[in-house]
């Protein structure tokens, strides 16, 4: 089992900048693809983003956000600059044991409560 708790969401403005928290606990010993989700207010939930070895971003993230993993905390950071507001939404964490094999919500197992991200104009 592992357990993961994001934190650092909040207001900002368009083009600012935001850095998220997924702390992995519990059963850490094994290598897991983590990923990072976000579903805004009427729509589907959204995979962002991955990262086992070597990330992988959609589109409309690449460039603008940037995983960071601290394997010594079980901590893995979501760098979030020039924010629009299209990125507001509820950001989850998600983990999967082993190699990552898509970016669909079916392929985790594991969920944070999620952190919230508003962006204004």
């Amino acid at each position: 089992q592992v357990q993961l708790v994001e934190s650092g969401g909040g207001s900002v403005q368009a083009g600012g900048s935001l850095k998220l928290s997924c702390v992995a606990s519990g059963d850490t010993a094994t290598r897991r693809c983590m990923a990072w989700f976000r579903q805004a207010p009427g729509t589907e939930r959204e995979g962002i983003g991955l990262i086992y070895t070597s990330p992988y971003y959609i589109n409309s993230v690449r460039g603008r956000f940037n995983f960071v993993q601290d394997d010594d905390e079980n901590t893995l950071y979501l760098q979030m600059d020039s924010l629009k507001p299209e990125d507001t939404g509820m950001y989850y964490c998600a983990a999967r044991v082993g190699h990552c094999v898509s970016l669909f919500e079916r392929d985790f197992t594991y969920w944070g409560q999620g952190t919230q991200v508003t962006v204004s104009t």
